[in-house]
């Protein structure tokens, strides 16, 4: 990589305004325009041309801004180290070039200097940042130029805005190889998990987008990235290149083949799909070039702390939506959904889709679910003080955000939200009081954290100004009370007269309504609504109406069943004066709010630390409130996965009677299973419940079993729904080896792989060989793997691995005396071996409405091709001396890992691992005698 020439600007100066040009035409190569504004004169243009001699800047489809004049005695325009583009690229084009950087004109021209603070401080003409808003934003450069031995890796960072706050993509390039690495997670308010993220990768320059370090009103992931990575350049860009369908085009036409899988997981990324957009967009404007086609490999990464479920796994296990109805909760989050607060959802929701890997936190976790459901006053005291908070996290963005306009509606919103604080910071010491006799140490922890004073220091300001009574009430008649005489009474004379003018006047429209009722003899009461204001509203039957009408005098007549609503002309003018005098009186509050905020702005920061603590403890009572209501045991983690009579939790849910229960037994010695069974049996939905019990188990929820051991997934992937997608014009068999190809590039050893029915989009033959193939590819791996099928010719490849074991749903035929015909009757029992049924397939459709004919004529077709194709396939004694070598070992293995049995009880379990060990042995002595015969 060449040495970048970085031309020297004054700090004061203002950065270059950098135009990005949009691509004339389609396929890989971009075009980017450059405008700069020297210190005197009209605004010179350096333009870069296109193979086909275009120039870049004429094909910029949006607007460009010049620069402000330079200030006096500052450095050169950074765009002037672009007079002549085609002269100079084999030096400029460098992946260090800095967008919009200022660097000290004394610092050697290869070295821009290194600066503390990502904001250069003391520009006249950036007193705001709407005033100064180039093309693609400024960068504050705190590194050095790329050489050998430094960094190369460029990050981009986006942040969800509104409700998705939190939700954060990540995409990271290393300029030394053509790699592209995505992430996206949702990261509580310490950003813990991006800090984390970024000091692995340990950046070259970090791109964010200019909307989240606004002056003055920059975003706190913005401020927590700049203090944790003072030595690295961070660049803003225009938040229109953050575009998902970008980015989506960049990666179908930059990866290459063998990892075009990672489309299928980042599709429905967005915030990752963004980042990627800016990232490629920027690289290639600082490198001057861009990528082949299908050049770069892009590979898709969880928190490292989290385990993986992409999106298609999550949808076919239901973890969030239901798959038949959108709008009913029969998913997982609706099972353990009884969360009190948004927040508390909010984490609900980010867990089961991205649970722990950490056995430490996972057991803090379920330590604190234990106490909860073995200590009844803790469980409802801390359930009654939870149920009481608002959304914390939602408060305090609302707080931090200052107001471009003080309109009214901003005037109320800070009103209302200064009120929500104070409830909120009253219920910090019965919440401390709850959590004081606690035992566990993630309770105590969070004990711990609400003593700090900040609370109290803030709450005692806040009483200084704000009422005592002042609090949330339910109701927009009760909350705009509350707001009018928040504040005390004597601190601003003027607001004390206006709350008498409005008291006054709410006075004279009870009274006037109180006439009018009498006047008509109705039964008149008056109502509030914040779209109307003050209203009349009666409930009578029209017959008992005089003339069976109202009188003329009410207007806007409503009638919903027996209620009528209306209002008069007086009413109307009366509402007109009350909303002038709220308004002076919401204007005068405003101002004494601000003024407190303020001074307790350097306090607030506490908040964030209250909020986690709150949604997590709402999390956990919600774990503990489902296992009230289902017998949950609490699961173990070792290196097996074991459960014992398990059931399906969401099946369970909507049941009239409990689920059919299933053992299930998983070792790194006996990793594979193949289901078999006919259908409807249960394989699908035995499946499910095994990975729904597995996500519970890693977000710290018990289990329902009557025992549970799990080996920690890293991974959970599902190859489950078999339905096609026009969007990508992929078949239902095309779109089975887009997802069994992701499988296999990104399965590790501690994935957990659910697989139903692999093949069934094609003919048996090509199906059975691609199920065979999968198979023999996996069992190279110590991934836990579940594998149901129809093609009974897979389940001898048991003979040759010893890792294999054939399972089977037992079914029962019983005879159907009215009919006179045999029916299956469906046990949903998990056993062992394959199954004995043979040709269920043509039982089910006996039992259909299709013909009895056809019925026949498939039989005998049947009958036909299984004596032609079938092949006796035995075992020889030599692999079966093999495998009870095998799985003794195994379990003496597993046994020496796990065991906690007494030493009496261990002596037992050996003897009969010994006895059973010289069964199979002898077994196998037997198939011998008989390959002799």
């Amino acid at each position: 990589m060449r040495r970048p020439e970085v031309s020297t600007v004054s700090p004061s100066a203002p950065a270059a305004s950098l135009a990005l040009g949009e691509p004339r035409s389609q396929g890989p190569c971009y075009n980017f325009g450059l405008q700069e504004t020297p210190q005197s004169g009209p605004s010179a243009q350096a333009s870069a041309s296109t193979p086909s001699g275009t120039s870049a800047a004429a094909g910029d489809r949006s607007s460009s801004t010049s620069l402000p004049r330079h200030p006096p005695g500052a450095g050169p325009a950074l765009g002037s180290h672009f007079r002549n583009k085609r002269s100079n690229a084999e030096n400029t084009f460098a992946s260090n070039f800095n967008f919009g950087t200022s660097s000290s004109s004394t610092q050697d021209s290869n070295y821009p200097q290194i600066l503390k603070t990502p904001l250069s401080a003391g520009n006249p003409q950036r007193s705001g940042y709407k005033n100064w808003t180039p093309q693609m934003g400024y960068s504050a450069p705190s590194s050095s130029a790329v050489s050998t031995n430094s960094p190369s890796v460029v990050a981009a960072v986006v942040e969800g805005r509104g409700l998705a706050r939190g939700e954060i993509g990540m995409a990271s390039i290393d300029l030394k190889s053509p790699q592209i690495i995505l992430s996206q997670f949702a990261d509580n308010t310490t950003y813990a998990k991006v800090i984390t993220k970024l000091k692995i990768l340990s950046p070259l320059e970090i791109i964010m987008s200019n909307t989240a370090c606004v002056v003055g009103n920059s975003t706190k992931l913005f401020t927590l990235i700049t203090e944790n990575f003072k030595n690295v350049n961070f660049t803003t860009v225009q938040r229109k290149y953050f575009n998902e369908t970008k980015g989506l085009e960049y990666i179908e036409q930059l990866c290459i083949t063998e990892f075009s899988t990672v489309l299928m997981e980042v599709q429905s990324k967005y915030y990752c799909l963004a980042a990627v957009a800016a990232l490629l967009k920027y690289v290639e404007f600082i490198q001057n070039s861009v990528y082949a086609p299908k050049s770069l490999k892009i590979c898709f990464q969880g928190s490292e702390q989290t385990a993986m479920i992409d999106s298609s796994s999550a949808q076919n296990l239901e973890l969030l939506i239901n798959n038949q109805d959108c709008r009913n909760n029969h998913t997982l989050f609706g099972v353990l959904n009884y969360t009190k607060t948004p927040g508390g959802s909010r984490r609900l929701r980010s867990n089961i889709l991205e649970p722990l890997v950490d056995i430490e936190t996972i057991n803090m976790r379920l330590d604190c679910v234990q106490e909860l459901l073995q200590d009844e006053e803790l469980f409802f005291g801390l359930q009654s003080v939870i149920s009481r908070f608002l959304d914390t996290e939602q408060l305090l963005s609302v707080l931090v955000q200052i107001p471009k306009q003080d309109t009214v509606n901003a005037a109320e919103s800070k009103i209302t939200n200064l009120i929500y604080l104070k409830h909120t910071l009253e219920l910090v010491d019965p919440l401390k009081i709850v959590l004081r006799n606690c035992s566990t140490p993630l309770l105590r922890a969070y004990c711990g954290s609400l003593e700090d004073k900040r609370f109290g220091i803030i709450l005692e300001k806040i009483k200084t100004i704000i009422n005592d009574d002042a609090r949330y009430m339910k109701g927009c008649l009760h909350m705009r009370t509350q707001k009018c005489y928040a504040v005390r009474s004597n601190i601003n004379e003027f607001l004390d007269i206006a709350r008498r003018t409005y008291t006054e006047i709410v006075d004279d429209i009870a009274g006037m309504i109180s006439q009018l009722a009498e006047k008509y003899s109705l039964p008149l009461r008056t109502s509030f609504s914040s779209a109307r204001g003050f209203f009349i509203q009666m409930t009578t039957d029209y017959t008992a109406l005089p003339n069976n009408r109202l009188p003329s005098e009410f207007i806007k007549i409503s009638k919903v069943k027996s209620s009528y609503t209306f209002t008069s002309a007086d009413l109307i003018k009366m509402n007109e004066r009350c909303q002038e005098s709220l308004r002076e009186i919401y204007h005068m509050t405003y101002m004494i709010v601000c003024k407190l905020l303020s001074e307790i702005y350097e306090h607030i920061h506490c908040l964030y630390k209250l909020s986690d603590t709150v949604s997590m403890l709402d999390m956990l009572l919600s774990f503990a409130h489902a296992c009230t209501l289902s017998d949950y045991v609490r699961p173990e983690f070792t290196d097996t996965l074991a459960i014992k009579q398990g059931w399906h939790p969401i099946l369970e849910k909507i049941s009239v009677e409990k689920p059919i229960t299933n053992n299930t037994y998983i070792t790194e010695g006996s990793n594979f299973l193949i289901i078999t069974g006919p259908n409807m049996s249960g394989k699908s939905t035995y499946l499910k419940q095994i990975a729904l019990c597995q996500i519970m188990a890693q977000i710290g929820s018990y289990v329902p079993a009557e025992y549970s051991s799990f080996r920690i997934a890293e991974q959970i992937f599902t190859r489950i729904s078999t339905d096609d997608e026009i969007e990508t014009n992929s078949s239902t068999f095309m779109k089975e080896m887009k997802e069994i190809a992701y499988i296999l590039h990104n399965a590790n050893n501690k994935s957990l792989i659910l697989i139903d029915e692999l093949g069934r989009g094609t003919n048996t033959e090509e199906g059975i060989g691609i199920c065979y193939a999968v198979c023999e590819y996996l069992l190279s791996l110590k991934a836990f793997t579940l594998f149901a099928t129809h093609f009974l010719e897979l389940c001898h490849i048991e003979v040759l691995y010893p890792n294999v074991e054939n399972m089977h749903f037992e079914v029962q035929h019983v005879k159907n005396t009215s009919r006179n015909k045999e029916a299956i009757l469906y046990t949903y029992k998990l056993c062992k071996g394959l199954t004995e049924e043979k040709n269920y397939g043509l039982k089910a459709a006996e039992v259909s409405s299709l013909p009895s004919s056809i019925v026949l004529d498939a039989k005998e077709i049947t009958a036909q091709i299984t004596r032609q194709t079938l092949q006796n396939q035995r075992s020889t004694p030599e692999m079966e001396r093999q495998r009870a070598v095998y799985h003794l070992a195994t379990r003496l293995v597993q046994t020496a890992r796990n065991s906690q049995l007494d030493p009496d009880s261990l002596r037992m379990y050996l003897s009969n691992l010994k006895k059973k060990y010289e069964t199979d042995f002898s077994r196998a002595e037997q198939v011998s005698g008989k390959t002799e015969e």
